[in-house]
């Protein structure tokens, strides 16, 4: 991990661990980093973040940019992000610009369909071609858009996992019921503490399945990262499965976008969809689409397009909704260009730090005796969600909401709640708290959210 400056305390981890209560907070420092923009940065606001006074970075400047309440420490980003400050300002500014000029809005956003420089501007930094990416309203809206513009037939076979969010299920139940298609559900391997899990186990999943399925599989569709865990599900590795028997592949990348340094080219998926309010810190109601330039021609219907009864390109028939929100696209755009300024690479980088100090925290923690964490501390399979029940009871929801409260109200730390079936024919849903770190916290922030977990738990 990066080291803080020459100001900032540091905590012996081991000593933390043997402690219950009364620990000492990290001081707030601040890591610095080289720059690696990856794409072109139109907004003027963000030099200082890629170019210090010593050619670096600090990551106390990147946590000035955001405008979140600081009586509070926001850590459920997993469910939305918070816009940074710049963004929201020239969110208000591109608002007032569409009211007061609703016809041209100025020419803010270029010619029609408005959205041409939007794309080209933040396509490098997600590894894709400008006609390959699709400016959506979140992680939903792409995975429908695809799902209802395959033409499925009858007998084939959708693989997926038990630790889908329901925005995939739900369609795939549909397109199940309508093409009499059969989804097969996937049990993958959950890390309970016990149990060491690798990337190959859940290629071999996939695997065992192509291989019992044989032809029929026509599409393999996964969580890059699960909502339920946090677990980083080895993408690419899956893929390659996939392209070597002739499957399509879609990939839910809600919890991606923003978070890990991403790569369409490389990962070598067909589709890609994510949100553009969660760790990527835009507006509601914006994603990010990949649709891979070769895989286009696999797409017969455009049901959520005005112009899916064209011969116009692939991108346009998915981009062009009719009067959309051009400036929460272009905020979503701003946000993207920031992320690209600091360094895509080093934002994932801080984040899996923040996160596995996090897990490092928690687990074995002698203050919870019957804790267990359920996202695995491996950097190749960790991600920035670390999902934890400190109580014995693994399936008892109604304490873990008041603990979940209680840090809220009176400690200020705001997470959520997640559930999930560790077997996939459990008969009752394990539940666990869901911590979200990102690139505005820091490891005084961790140190203080343990802290706190700790003096709750004990009151209880």
């Amino acid at each position: 991990m990066n080291e803080e400056n020459n100001n900032a305390t540091t905590l012996n981890r081991r000593d933390f661990l043997k402690k219950s209560t009364g620990l000492a907070l990290a001081g707030a420092g601040s890591v610095m980093f080289a720059n690696s923009a990856q794409a072109s940065q139109q907004n003027k606001g963000w030099q200082h973040l890629s170019v210090g006074s010593a050619g670096s970075t600090k990551w106390q400047d990147v946590r000035d940019e955001f405008v979140l309440d600081p009586s509070n420490t926001y850590m459920n980003i997993g469910t939305t992000g918070s816009m940074p400050h710049e963004v929201l300002k020239q969110y208000s500014i591109n608002n007032n610009i569409v009211a007061t000029s609703p016809w041209d809005m100025q020419n803010k956003f270029g010619g029609w369909p408005h959205t041409t420089e939007m794309v080209d501007a933040i396509a490098p930094g997600f590894g894709a071609n400008s006609d390959e990416i699709v400016l959506s309203r979140n992680t939903t809206d792409g995975v429908v858009s695809i799902l209802n513009g395959l033409d499925f037939q009858e007998g084939d076979v959708i693989l997926t996992t038990h630790h889908e969010h329901v925005a995939a299920n739900s369609p795939l139940d549909i397109a199940a019921r309508r093409y009499d298609a059969e989804v097969v559900y996937l049990e993958i391997p959950v890390y309970t503490g016990n149990n060491k899990i690798k990337e190959k186990d859940f290629v071999d999943v996939f695997a065992k399945a192509v291989r019992e399925y044989g032809d029929r599989v026509r599409l393999i569709t996964f969580s890059h990262i699960t909502y339920k865990t946090g677990t980083t599900l080895p993408a690419q590795k899956i893929c390659q499965l996939a392209t070597d028997n002739q499957i399509l592949t879609l990939i839910d990348g809600a919890h991606t976008i923003g978070m890990l340094n991403l790569d369409f080219h490389k990962i070598g998926c067909d589709f890609y969809a994510g949100s553009g309010h969660k760790w990527q810190c835009g507006p509601g109601s914006t994603g990010i689409l990949y649709v891979k330039k070769s895989s286009q021609e696999q797409l017969t219907w455009f049901v959520n397009s005005s112009l899916g009864h064209t011969n116009l390109p692939t991108q346009w028939k998915l981009q062009y909704k009719g009067n959309d929100n051009f400036p929460a696209l272009q905020a979503l755009v701003d946000s993207c260009e920031m992320w690209d300024a600091i360094g895509r690479d080093k934002i994932q980088e801080r984040v899996l730090d923040l996160s596995a100090l996090c897990k490092e925290l928690l687990e074995g923690n002698q203050a919870f005796p019957y804790g267990q964490l359920y996202a695995p501390n491996q950097r190749e399979l960790s991600s920035g969600i670390s999902s934890f029940n400190p109580f014995g009871n693994q399936q008892d929801l109604s304490i873990l909401n008041d603990f979940r409260d209680r840090l809220r109200e009176e400690y200020g730390y705001i997470i959520r709640t997640t559930d999930f079936k560790v077997k996939i024919n459990d008969e009752f849903e394990t539940h666990a708290l869901r911590i979200s770190t990102h690139l505005f916290h820091n490891e005084a922030d961790v140190y203080g959210l343990v802290e706190a977990m700790q003096a709750v738990y004990q009151s209880m």
